[in-house]
């Protein structure tokens, strides 16, 4: 996987780079993690991947979000909230959290973050690692 500035994954994309610097300074608050830049996606790591920020208009057209955040945990959550959820294993499931605003970054996705960022108990050893 070839990885991108974080610059250059948001070009052009203010209002998606704007909710992107929340979802940073989140994780931030909840502890170290290392931030991996590609074409696609940007994902928060420690161990593994504990949560993926993509940009759905690079894929899709129409009333779409300007992010999405995809989120690694080891249950199943229920919250209308989420767009989707896939079973990938049977102890891992994906789940898809459109943001349409800084609204949607509210204390329960801060929870989230939280519960994703502690299923990944050890710090990444490659990346990028964020300035405090």
């Amino acid at each position: 996987m070839s990885t991108v500035a974080l610059d250059d994954f948001f070009s052009g994309r203010k209002e998606s780079r704007d909710l992107f610097d929340i979802v940073q300074h989140m994780v931030e608050s909840i502890g170290s993690a290392g931030l991996v830049v590609s074409k696609s996606q940007v994902a928060f790591r420690r161990r593994k991947n504990f949560v993926l920020v993509w940009i759905p208009g690079q894929y899709l057209h129409g009333k779409i979000a300007p992010l999405v955040l995809t989120f690694s945990l080891a249950h199943q959550d229920f919250s209308p909230r989420w767009k989707e959820v896939v079973k990938i294993s049977p102890q891992r499931f994906t789940h898809h959290l459109e943001l349409f605003s800084e609204t949607d970054l509210d204390e329960q996705v801060s929870e989230w973050l939280r519960l994703a960022w502690e299923s990944r108990h050890k710090p990444a050893t490659i990346g990028w690692m964020p300035e405090s």
